[in-house]
């Protein structure tokens, strides 16, 4: 093993961090001169930044200078396993950093006929692009909350890089390629006594509009085949067919709450977000994770969810509650993903799903938005949370049939009717209330507001397949609190695939790194 070795030179010398002492000491000399000394401080404020950031980029500058004279420890050999004997210096590359443009001065080591290796850049994890995973994460981070052209602008405005749209889209891409393996590697290691008795399961669909090249085929064929009777607007029942749809999941554990019909009556009359005084708290969700995806199956989502159960339920210690909208294709994954695992459900129809009915149903027996027709509502609400779904289903067809209404006045009503008595068999609220089950998808439809309609659902967004998911990833994991934890793990598996697998057994040679205080220099 070769001593580690520090590049000397008897040339005129310079001090590495020279150019960023200039430039401080410049800025430092003209705020104490009479031009700054008349500007309001907003203006102060300004040129600090402006000029601060220069002073911060050379300080990097100068950093990358010094890592440069490193060299490696031992032998550079590849993953070919040739050694590299064969050393260049000089070679250079760009880094756009959020404090400007930078250059990583490095050796090259090479053989005949084999590619040739930088350890300083497996030393440093620089990416394969210009851009520093840095400028990869703000990208990102402002992607998932606003449009590509608006971070574009955001980035720019706030840091020394400026990143195309194009690369922005590429950026928030490359930063979530980790997502699936992020979840798999870390999985939630939570002992089971220390958390809510029951795991909660709850998926819904959300369509997102798509560019017509990235529909699923029947959508895309539907698309190109429908005649629109009006140019400009849609008619009644007719479809643009350019959404595709996203599954949106969440898996989390709760505390069980117990209820009467009558509690639930009386949260749907207090003020909203307010419970009554006399009330305990509501237990909150712990350990939520939500996701979704607009790429994969629904039947990969809804493996996935349980796979994220099972992680925290190993031996099937608590009691796992589905609460789902009643859409029969999810319904049917879910019982079908439920019977290979070997796992019993109680699949509970979100309640607040049954409400919207009641309340189309009432319109055909009372005046809209009426007192006569809230208290019918609530009155036939209480009856199902008391267990009679079927019982009130019947009678609404009855009230129906007495009225003698015509098939089109009677419609929403039955459309109600059927809905209820379709659905009864998991509207065992009586039970669930008793048991404290939650019977609501609270979780669910906040998740779809938040990871679609808030960024995918923004007026004019027609969105690529790769890009939407992207999106989605991200803000997933800012949902679920993870994104830090997960850009720790990402940043390892960047130097896994750009600099470890480039070596032998997969180990990049350690550099000998300049010693503090060393007195290094560097031609320039």
């Amino acid at each position: 093993m070769r001593a580690p070795a520090y590049n000397s030179t008897t040339a005129e010398e310079e001090v590495l961090f020279e150019v960023a002492d200039a430039k401080y000491a410049a800025l430092k000399k003209r705020l104490v001169g009479g031009e700054v000394l008349a500007m309001t401080h907003s203006e102060v404020e300004n040129l600090v930044e402006s000029y601060g950031r220069d002073v911060l980029r050379e300080l990097l500058q100068g950093h990358l200078d010094l890592r440069a004279l490193a060299e490696p420890i031992a032998e550079v050999r590849g993953a070919d396993g040739v050694e590299r004997g064969q050393r260049r210096t000089g070679t250079k590359r760009s880094l756009g950093t959020v404090l400007g443009d930078v250059e990583v001065a490095r050796t090259r080591y090479g053989a005949r006929g084999a590619s040739g290796l930088h350890p300083v850049d497996a030393d440093l994890n620089l990416p394969v692009e210009k851009y520093s995973l840095e400028v990869r994460r703000r990208v990102a981070l402002s992607a998932a909350r606003t449009s590509f052209d608006a971070t574009a602008e955001t980035v720019a405005a706030s840091t020394g890089a400026a990143v195309p749209k194009r690369q922005v889209e590429q950026l928030t891409r490359r930063a979530a390629v980790d997502f699936e393996e992020f979840y798999e590697e870390t999985a939630l290691d939570v002992p089971p006594r220390d958390t809510g008795e029951l795991l909660v399961l709850t998926t819904d669909g959300k369509g997102v509009v798509m560019r017509s090249e990235h529909l699923r085929e029947p959508t895309r064929k539907a698309a190109e085949d429908s005649r629109h009777k009006l140019s400009t607007r849609l008619s009644k029942g007719e479809k643009r067919n350019r959404k595709r749809m996203a599954l949106v999941a969440a898996v989390f554990t709760v505390a069980t709450w117990l209820r009467t019909p009558d509690d639930v009556i009386a949260g749907l009359r207090s003020v909203r977000g307010v419970e009554p005084a006399d009330r305990p708290p509501r237990p909150r969700p712990e350990h939520k994770r939500v996701w979704a995806s607009i790429e994969r199956p629904a039947e990969q989502v809804i493996r996935e969810a349980f796979d994220e159960g099972l992680t925290r339920d190993p031996n099937l210690a608590k009691r796992w509650v589905v609460v789902v909208d009643g859409q029969k294709s999810q319904l049917q994954r879910i019982q079908k993903e439920a019977k290979r695992r070997g796992i019993e459900l109680t699949i509970v129809l979100d309640f607040i799903h049954v409400l919207e009915y009641l309340w189309k149903a009432a319109r055909v027996f009372n005046a809209e938005a009426s007192p006569e027709a809230e208290e019918w509502v609530l009155e036939r609400l209480r009856r199902i949370l008391c267990g009679q779904a079927g019982l009130v289903a019947a009678a609404i067809r009855r009230s129906a049939t007495k009225r003698h209404l015509t098939s089109e006045q009677r419609a929403p009503a039955d459309t109600a009717a059927n809905y209820i008595a379709k659905h009864a068999p998991y509207m065992r609220y009586d039970e669930y209330l008793a048991d404290g089950l939650p019977i609501a998808s609270g979780v669910i439809e906040g998740a779809c507001r938040h990871l679609i309609n808030d960024r995918l659902g923004i007026t004019g967004a027609r969105w690529s397949l790769d890009g939407a998911e992207a999106v989605l990833k991200i803000r997933a994991l800012l949902s679920s609190s993870d994104f830090a934890e997960y850009w720790a793990f990402h940043e390892q598996q960047e130097f896994e695939r750009n600099h470890a697998t480039k070596y032998a057994q997969n180990r990049p040679p350690k550099v000998a790194r300049p010693r503090p205080g060393s007195h290094l220099r560097v031609v320039k």
